[in-house]
């Protein structure tokens, strides 16, 4: 299956720039996840691989070829896109059947493959319904069961899970994945969602304002951000702004907004330089202050950077997000399991705290941190 290179890939529309110098080299055979907001240039990514979308400037190669003006026909590209495109006149297995009648399958092995497909999306007690006789989540189905069917060497999945019900879709992340692995297919699964990401990639490529920022396995991109905005998108995160103080071999010092003194993970920006630190909020801890009692008048403190006060508990099934209120600091939140879910209660006071190598330094980005971290 071919590898994929993006060179300098360009496209402007009105003025926008959907693609602004995209580069990104996609492995023979990989699953990567492009994973960005909401306009941050992901369809368009897809539609200047399959050559739906010409780019202004840049090329597109497959294993070293340049096919940047070559037509649709002739990529062996699939692109399954958000609008499904399913031939209205065809039943549900007429359309999945479509790529292999086409391709000159044999009889019996294309019925194989499209009972296969359908059994994997479950469509199967659909098969001989009409596109305007199923929901939105069954057009996206036997959509993607079409597009595993096709005679192609490539995959382009924009949104492929998103209009399916939650449980469907945590079913489907591991499936697709693995049939697309067994086909030999190279595949780029376009996402707004960080946890279908993160779970299905080989590796996740960032994007935003048609750029890719940042490329890496799943555990790479989550605990080695490059920049604020990938911290806060990729996990969400807490931060914080103040000034390095000084760095050794084991950790760095910053001073935050009220002269509180927080440790990160070491860093070469030099001391006095302003700076954002990140912490993700699953890495945040909070330990209980424990309330005076006759026996214990003056009780030990835990160790922590600074204090705050439980301001709201929010329930998530599986984890619970606390928040915290810290003086002169702001709002910290902390993602705890759910079976701590009874050790706080609104109003109880807590130490904030985390391991320095779990807290990124970042220099401040020209524009602002607030411009950095935004989504649009």
């Amino acid at each position: 299956m071919p590898e994929i290179v993006l060179d300098g890939l360009c496209k402007e529309y009105k003025g926008h720039k959907a693609a602004d110098g995209l580069t990104l080299k996609v492995n023979d055979g990989e699953y990567l996840c492009i994973l960005g907001p909401t306009g941050s240039g992901k369809t368009t990514c897809l539609r200047m691989i399959c050559g739906l979308t010409k780019p202004d400037r840049g090329k597109v190669l497959f294993d070293g070829v340049d096919v940047t003006n070559r037509p649709v026909s002739e990529r062996k590209a699939t692109m399954l896109s958000q609008t499904y495109a399913l031939f209205p006149p065809k039943t549900v297995y007429e359309n999945v059947m479509f790529s292999p009648q086409i391709n000159g399958w044999n009889e019996e092995d294309a019925k194989q493959l499209v009972k296969g497909m359908l059994d994997l999306v479950h469509m199967e007690s659909k098969a001989n319904s009409y596109p305007n006789e199923l929901s939105g989540g069954q057009q996206q189905r036997t959509a993607l069961a079409r597009a595993l069917a096709s005679d192609s060497d490539i995959l382009l999945l924009d949104e492929p899970l998103r209009a399916l019900d939650a449980r469907l879709r945590l079913e489907l992340r591991q499936d697709l994945k693995s049939l697309v692995k067994e086909m030999g297919h190279t595949a780029i699964h376009v996402t707004h969602d960080q946890d279908e990401a993160l779970e299905m990639a080989d590796r996740i490529a960032i994007i935003r304002n048609g750029k890719i920022i940042q490329v890496g396995t799943p555990m790479e991109v989550f605990r080695n951000p490059k920049t604020p905005f990938v911290a806060n998108f990729v996990g969400r995160s807490n931060i914080f702004i103040g000034k390095i103080r000084s760095v050794n071999e084991e950790f760095s010092e910053i001073e935050i907004q009220n002269g509180t003194m927080i440790k990160a993970h070491k860093t070469d920006v030099p001391a006095g330089t302003e700076v954002a630190v990140a912490i993700k909020i699953g890495s945040t801890r909070i330990p209980l202050i424990p309330k005076p009692t006759e026996e214990k008048p003056d009780p030990e403190m835990p160790e922590g950077f600074f204090k705050g006060k439980v301001e709201r508990i929010l329930y998530e099934g599986a984890t619970v997000t606390v928040e915290i209120m810290a003086d002169d600091i702001g709002l910290v939140s902390s993602k705890i399991s759910n079976r701590r879910f009874d050790d706080y209660g609104v109003g109880d006071e807590v130490m904030v705290s985390w391991l320095p190598e779990r807290a990124t330094v970042f220099e401040i980005p020209p524009e602002g941190i607030d411009a950095e971290l935004r989504l649009d």
